[in-house]
């Protein structure tokens, strides 16, 4: 798979009705336990994390798309 810039991916997801933003967090940061009332789209650039979904602890490759429904409870360890 090329990878995308990240201009392309917004776009991307612009045209399917999300918006998009760049967090970069810090080794060891820990989002636990959020709920969102829109769906959500992840995807990796770079490093590693680890998501819980629904019960399932899942690890995106670099370019991954991962779609967080609304309502969904979720962790992210970084």
């Amino acid at each position: 798979m090329d990878m995308a810039t990240r201009d392309e991916v917004l776009e991307r997801w612009r045209a399917r009705g999300f918006h998009g933003g760049l967090w970069t967090d810090p080794p060891g940061r820990v989002w636990e336990d959020f709920v969102h009332d829109d769906d959500e789209l992840l995807m990796v650039l770079e490093g590693e994390l680890e998501l819980t979904l629904a019960g399932k602890t899942l690890v995106p490759r670099i370019g991954e798309e991962i779609e967080i429904p609304a309502g969904v409870v979720h962790t992210v360890r970084n």
